[in-house]
């Protein structure tokens, strides 16, 4: 019976996680515009060299060709003549001429001296000032100027250059609204076709997600550069805002903000407050060309000829960057022509208003299934069947992004269902892991910490017997260890062990094994439980492999504590066997004591391969099934010995290296020459066995170098008694 206060607590999360949706605090809307920000970036828009809009660049290179800027209101009005010259369709600055032109050359000459002066003002005198040039040449082609809306300033207004046409809810009472604005020239303004303006609304990280097509200067609504771009190349001469409540855009008598706005025959789907989300692409060299390109005649016709033509600057020191969700930084001027083909190529990318309703439902419904299911089907199956989920509406999401152009969040209604999810597992388990807590109190002191938590997870093992798994066997003992032991005392001795048996342990445990236990200085471990382990012959030989390491690398270590304490030096080697087959593992003992452990045959054939390495003169000996498991290492033969305790002879092997050496020439060569000394001793040959013994003695690697001595005997043997 599910407990009261599962349900209470899997309640209070559910009801949190759907406040927090429909709070929708500023975290949440962060945490969403990154998911959405990654949706772009896994699918942006492409760019179509085709579009109907290019940015002429006042970059670094004009301004190292042309001057720093501001340039010359004259540079500017040949900079129009040019592109009309080219065929371009309308031309807009994104830059706001709001004070006279300081270089015009009526301006410079009052900066003269006195005495020089009033020559230079007289030679001037008719002449047509830069900005009236630049107003003529505005006049030449359908032109718009760009202005700033301000929080402070003196109240303004802009020349009437369009229509507004508002259905349903009045548009200003959902636009940004502010109360001033930097306007053009007024010679200027009343040249241009088209006046907009140059805000941009960034988020709180300030990444530019959305710009705004409408906003509010005091009691008007005016358009952004984009929009206004957008309707001068037309021809149009009104904007058409669809709000809330108007025909065909029911909102229940709710005034829930504007719809869509329509510039010509394209027509912008935006959010409440009038603005675009744009469907960013990567940022394209293709878009951009060169002010200096214009203004010298080089730049091809076809790539202006009949475009919307922005003109604004990616220059590093003018500062003109924003960030998008594509890229850290770009010229203002390209989100301005992004944000035009965004609306030209029928892209609607909106959040619809529907969309945190329906992420209320999604959580509801998700968060109420996991806690029905918890109760009645395991954690993991619950849990499985609640990421398929969340899974399917992340894909579902990502779809309606790149299908519909429709944001939908499935964060807050998977987080929420995750939540449910783990308060109820929870809930649902606490007395579970009170039992859990009881068996590692009662058994910790008896078994490993791995052991500890198997039998937690499943108290049923505490039976005596066990199950049998294929496992590897390592047994490791030290040589002549009671010699070594009489020349210390007890505190010597256990120091020593202590410096010894600990990075052996280490050793083991990095590699995967289980320490079974230390039989005075031997060590017992093996390997395939109590955790699976499909190599486990493989890591228990490159485990032997790393314990012979080890132990050369404590041997120089004592040698060098040695001679600074003025002792004799005795070096330590170890003996290692191994051994791969079936035992029963678990817990074996009695009823008052209980140890994880393992029996079988193979576990004595390892503690006798262990002993064979002294009569054999190497440090890690292994059994064929060991061997046959663990393909791909560098094995070597050594020898079929009938071991102590066994009626059967056994095929033993050296390691002489791990896979890197196994794979290299050095490896296949001594491989060759191994063979045939195995070869010459099958066949009696003990003279060419000495020859071979003698060669690899001197030529293998160290660690065989005492077993090939022992071949050289044993065949120098052979042919001493074959002489006699």
């Amino acid at each position: 019976m599910t407990s009261r206060l599962y349900w209470i607590s899997t309640g209070a999360v559910l009801a949190a996680g759907l406040g927090l949706i429909l709070a929708d605090p500023s975290p949440l809307v962060d945490v969403r515009n990154g998911l959405f920000d990654l949706y772009q970036r896994a699918a942006p828009r492409p760019y179509d060299p085709e579009a109907p809009v290019k940015v002429v660049d006042i970059d670094d290179a004009s301004l190292a060709r042309d001057g720093q800027w501001p340039w010359p209101r004259a540079k500017l009005a040949a900079l129009v003549e040019r592109l009309a010259e080219k065929g371009a369709a309308a031309v807009a600055f994104d830059v706001t001429f709001s004070e006279p032109d300081r270089l015009d050359p009526a301006t410079l000459a009052e900066l003269l001296p006195a005495e020089v002066r009033a020559s230079v003002v007289g030679a001037l005198a008719g002449q047509e000032s830069s900005d009236a040039l630049f107003a003529r040449a505005l006049g030449t082609l359908p032109s718009v100027l760009g202005a700033v809306l301000t929080g402070s300033g003196t109240e303004a207004a802009l020349p009437a250059k369009w229509g507004i046409a508002a259905a349903g809810d009045d548009p200003l009472a959902f636009l940004p609204r502010f109360p001033a604005v930097v306007a053009p020239l007024p010679a200027l303004a009343q040249a241009a076709a088209g006046i907009g303006v140059l805000n941009w609304l960034p988020d709180r990280d300030q990444v530019v997600r959305r710009v705004p097509l409408l906003l509010g200067l005091g009691n008007e609504v005016v358009p952004s550069l984009a929009a206004e771009a957008l309707r001068v190349a037309q021809g149009a001469s009104t904007y058409v805002v669809l709000s809330s409540n108007a025909s065909g855009e029911q909102a229940f008598g709710a005034s829930t903000g504007i719809v869509a706005v329509k510039i010509g025959a394209v027509e912008a789907r935006t959010d409440a407050q009038g603005e675009v989300r744009v469907r960013f692409s990567p940022s394209d060299p293709r878009r951009f060309v060169p002010a200096h390109a214009v203004l010298d005649g080089t730049a091809d016709r076809a790539a202006l000829e009949g475009r919307i033509i922005l003109v604004g600057t990616s220059a590093a020191g003018l500062k003109d960057t924003r960030a998008t969700p594509l890229d850290a930084a770009v010229a203002g001027v390209e989100i301005q022509a992004q944000l035009i083909e965004h609306l030209v190529a029928g892209a609607n990318l909106v959040r619809p208003d529907w969309a945190r309703g329906a992420e209320l439902v999604l959580a509801a419904a998700l968060g109420l299934l996991l806690a029905l299911a918890l109760p009645r089907v395991p954690p993991l199956v619950a849990g499985l069947g609640g990421l398929a989920l969340v899974a399917g509406l992340g894909a579902a999401s990502f779809l309606a992004f790149t299908r519909l152009d429709l944001l939908i969040d499935p964060l807050a209604p998977g987080a929420t269902a995750l939540a449910v999810y783990l308060v109820g597992v929870f809930a649902l388990y606490r007395e579970e892991q009170r039992q859990k807590k009881w068996v590692r109190s009662v058994f910790g002191r008896f078994v490993s910490p791995n052991v500890v938590s198997k039998l937690a997870a499943d108290p049923s093992r505490l039976v005596l017997g066990g199950e049998t798994r294929q496992i590897t066997i390592l047994f490791c003992d030290l040589r002549d260890f009671t010699t070594l032991s009489e020349t210390m005392d007890a505190q010597a001795l256990t120091r020593f062990m202590h410096a010894y048996l600990t990075p052996m342990t280490e050793v083991v445990l990095a590699h995967g094994g289980t320490i079974d236990k230390y039989i005075g200085d031997a060590i017992m471990a093996f390997w395939n439980a109590p955790l699976d382990d499909p190599h486990h012959a493989r890591n228990a030989t490159l485990c032997a492999l790393a314990m012979s390491a080890r132990l050369d690398a404590l041997n120089v270590e004592w040698r060098v504590q040695a001679e600074r304490e003025g002792r004799p030096y005795h070096p330590v080697r170890c003996g290692i066997g191994l051994a791969t087959g079936p035992c029963c593992v678990g817990n074996l003992g009695s009823d008052q004591r209980l140890e994880y452990s393992c029996l079988g045959d193979d576990v004595n054939l390892a503690s006798r391969i262990e002993g064979a390495t002294k009569g054999l003169r190497t440090d890690i000996l292994v059994s064929q099934a060991t061997r046959d498991a663990a393909p791909g290492l560098a094995f070597l033969e050594a020898d079929e010995l009938t071991l102590k305790g066994k009626t059967k002879a056994s095929r033993l092997h050296l390691v002489a290296g791990d896979a890197a050496f196994a794979g290299s020439p050095g490896f296949e060569a001594l491989a060759r020459r191994h063979g045939a000394l195995v070869d010459a001793l099958d066949r009696g040959d003990a003279g060419q066995a000495r020859l071979l013994a003698d060669d690899l003695r001197q030529t293998a690697p160290a660690r065989l170098t005492r077993f090939y001595g022992l071949c050289l005997e044993r065949a120098a043997a052979t042919v001493a008694a074959a002489q006699d």
